[in-house]
């Protein structure tokens, strides 16, 4: 095998994407757990529209507030939504627009594979 094609060493649990960015498989394990729910799913897209409260969220969704309170609290300790307090409320938001987008590739891989 020549240099070129040699496999940079890994440390186990690491993946290399591109070939320069090692990425831990727990953190991205947790990332996806926390995703995997569909009322947390729904939550995402709704905050990739815009900052929300926990009532806007509920409303929207139709769930009681203790259980989007409590999908949300996943999603925080995820590190996938923040909150900040203004006034008596609490704005939540996605930590990072690019949740949204993996889970529109996620979409397009299910219509792909329903196509098949």
């Amino acid at each position: 095998m020549a240099m070129e094609d040699e496999v940079p060493a890994v440390a186990p649990g690491l993946h290399l994407h591109d070939g320069t960015v090692a990425h831990a498989h727990p953190e991205v394990v947790q990332v996806l757990r926390a995703l995997a729910d569909p009322a947390r799913l729904s939550l995402v897209h709704l905050l990739a529209e815009a900052p929300r409260r926990v009532t806007d969220l509920t409303a929207a969704l139709g769930l009681a507030q203790s259980t989007v309170s409590g999908h949300l609290a996943v999603l925080r300790t995820a590190g996938l939504v923040t909150a900040t307090p203004r006034g008596r409320a609490t704005w939540y938001a996605l930590a990072d627009a690019e949740v949204d987008g993996l889970l529109g590739a996620a979409e397009r891989v299910v219509t792909r594979l329903e196509e098949r």
